[in-house]
């Protein structure tokens, strides 16, 4: 009943003015209505069921656009449900924790939240590590990771903690969290237009004046001839003339792409967003968290020939103990799996180095002897030794294999080195196949060193690779391709990210990742997974096509109407024209009156088609053109001219004209 009132409500000539079809198709209805109340002396049945099959199109049109809007006003109000009076344990300048409203945070508060409470709002774990459950907002069950200081950092107001207790530091005002935006863009969800839907618009306005004009002409021409065409039926021909299917679809495909990218989890922040997903001529792709799991996990580890198991082992727990990242905890994991028996039962009390940027690396302090992990030149340079030979052979080795190794060392010797590997995401190489066959290049961006970068590259199936990228490097390396002319997608979850998203055409930020990230993209992945990039760039080929087949539907039709209803128009002036009366329609009225029922009912009759999508296929664009001409040009053509004769003898037999 609420589609039906809405549709009602955008009679409104003034809601009609952004289409220029409907909004001509509007004021014909308003003038055939003037002529049927107050100037019909005959034939008044034809001027009343005309008039009122008008003012159906305007309503159908109207009926398409309202539907549309109120899937995405169900999603809108389902989140709204979800969403509960939180309380929030807000820290205090002594350090204490008060009880307050999650509507009274502000930016920059500190919550603490433990296992099984909502988190009150968005922000960053600034503390702790603990497993969310995000269903609410993602309708994935299986809980994700959050952890202080890394690109996993970023959680989302009405989520809920499983376990452990972290501290957030909010990032947003009341009302302006992530679902609140959601929910704010999902009922908003009407679209600016698109630099190709408002070239359509332009051909549709432009078809709409060359068709005003032929009615012009016809009147005109009638003048000449002394024929008196009548308002009614002149509106009615210029109504079943112009592209009135297409224009009153246009709407409904655009709102129903952003819908269907929703049902897929996938935030979208613009409808120009899902219409250039549709054109993507590049991909550039972050590496770790999106190719990667972005989890470093120590999976093997290699002694050097002067040092034992039981060195190696007691070094690498000591500078891992108090390690808060993933890949410490990774190791101390690993230690206690493998070499339990050498690992101290009550550790002595030690100075924790934590890990900084400038030393790149951590470790302990045990009274005078000092352990410690990091990268391989940071080592080397405390050491002030090279490495071993068969450490270094390992080193380069665990490079080749596209991980990450860590060495290990006690004072001034090289015990060995750990082996941290990120693992990809499942299913990419045949994600990255699909995109190929598209006509998708897809580039892999990571600060990681050259060999590490390839091995991934291969491993993943991308088409390219750019290894030791910066965030101005991958900002410059957007602007390049479209400098090019190319139209380009980035997807990323980090802050070095962000700028290359807010950069591209198309931006897919990672659910999982920072609020940097997510902030600058204009589509959000719920799921945090490769796939969608294929599901995104899919839905929006989908919006093109479906847009594309329907307009050459539309335009078929305008053909075929014409060659119908022009012949049995003039047939009872220019008896000579009968023989182009193909279709043998009985009388202009009955020809007209058929037409305008047809050009009406087809609107709602191509509604499911406008929300589902045509099917979608990936192939060249001119086997699609072909394919299109053929099922929807043709299919434009003869549908027509068979509902348009089936109509007349309908009409016809009922006697209604």
């Amino acid at each position: 009943m609420n589609v039906f009132i809405d549709s009602l409500k955008k009679l409104n000539p003034l809601s009609l003015l952004h289409n220029p079809v409907m909004f001509i198709t509007e004021i014909g209805a308003i003038i055939t209505t003037v002529e049927w109340i107050f100037f019909a002396k005959s034939h008044p049945a034809f001027y009343m069921q005309v008039t009122i099959w008008l003012w159906l199109t305007v309503l159908f049109a109207n009926y398409a656009e309202s539907v549309a809007e109120s899937r995405n006003r169900a999603q809108a109000e389902s989140l709204r449900r979800g969403r509960i009076d939180t309380m929030a344990h807000l820290r205090q300048k002594d350090g204490h924790f008060r009880a307050v409203s999650w509507k009274e945070l502000k930016k920059g508060d500190i919550v603490r939240v433990a296992a099984g409470e909502i988190i009150p709002g968005d922000g960053e774990v600034i503390e702790g590590s603990a497993s969310v459950d995000e269903s609410s907002v993602t309708g994935e069950s299986a809980p994700v990771i959050r952890t202080a200081g890394t690109d996993h950092s970023s959680v989302t107001g009405g989520t809920k903690l499983v376990s452990d207790q972290i501290l957030v530091k909010i990032h947003s005002e009341p009302g302006h969290s992530f679902l609140d935006r959601m929910i704010n863009l999902i009922e908003n969800a009407k679209r600016a237009k698109s630099p190709n839907e408002i070239a359509l618009t332009i051909l549709l306005s432009g078809l709409t004046f060359i068709f005003l004009t032929v009615v012009v002409a016809m009147e005109i021409f009638g003048k000449y001839f002394q024929i008196d065409f009548s308002v009614t039926m002149l509106v009615a021909l210029l109504v079943c003339l112009i592209p009135t299917t297409i224009a009153g679809l246009l709407s409904a495909i655009g709102i129903a792409g952003i819908n269907r990218l929703m049902k897929k989890h996938v935030l979208a922040m613009s409808g120009q967003a899902v219409e250039a997903a549709g054109d993507v001529d590049v991909l550039l792709i972050d590496k770790t968290g999106t190719i990667t799991v972005g989890h470093r996990r120590a999976s093997e580890m290699a002694l050097a020939s002067h040092a034992t198991v039981a060195e190696f082992a007691r070094a690498a727990y000591f500078t891992s103990l108090h390690d808060q990242t993933d890949e410490g905890r990774s190791i101390v994991e690993y230690l206690k799996k493998h070499h339990l028996g050498h690992l101290p039962k009550d550790p002595p009390e030690f100075k924790f180095i934590p890990f900084s940027a400038e030393t790149r690396m951590s470790g302990a302090n045990i009274g005078q002897e000092k352990l410690r992990k990091g990268s391989v030149d940071a080592v080397v340079k405390f050491t002030g030794r090279p490495l071993p030979q068969e450490i270094a052979a390992k080193v380069k080795e665990y490079s080749e294999m596209g991980g990450t190794p860590l060495v290990v060392c006690d004072d001034q010797k090289v015990l060995g080195a750990i082996l941290l590997k990120d693992t990809l995401k499942k299913g990419l190489t045949e994600i990255f196949g699909r995109f190929r066959k598209m006509g998708i290049r897809t580039v892999m961006v990571t600060g990681d060193n050259p060999v590490t970068a390839a091995t991934i590259a291969k491993e993943a199936g991308v088409d390219e690779y750019l290894a030791e990228v910066s965030p101005e490097h991958k900002l410059e390396t957007v602007k390049k391709f479209q400098k090019e002319g190319m139209m380009v997608a980035m997807t990323g979850d980090g802050v070095n990210d962000a700028p290359a998203l807010a950069q591209a055409n198309v931006g897919v930020a990672m659910n999982s990742g920072t609020q940097a990230a997510k902030e600058a993209g204009n589509m959000i992945d719920l799921d945090s997974h490769p796939e969608k990039l294929f599901q995104i760039i899919e839905i929006g080929k989908q919006m093109l096509m479906t847009r594309g087949s329907l307009t050459t539907f539309s335009v078929a039709n305008d053909v075929a109407k014409y060659f119908a209803i022009i012949p049995a128009i003039l047939m009872p002036y220019f008896p000579d024209i009968r023989a182009l009366n193909l279709m043998g329609l009985e009388s202009p009225e009955s020809a007209v009156l058929s037409a305008v029922i047809f050009n009406a009912i087809i609107i709602p009759l191509l509604i499911p088609l406008a929300f589902r999508g045509v099917k979608m296929i990936t192939d060249r664009a001119q086997v699609i053109l072909r394919r299109n001409l053929l099922i929807y040009g043709l299919g434009g053509i003869v549908v027509p001219f068979v509902g348009i004769k089936l109509i007349d003898l309908c009409l016809n037999f009922l006697g209604a004209v």
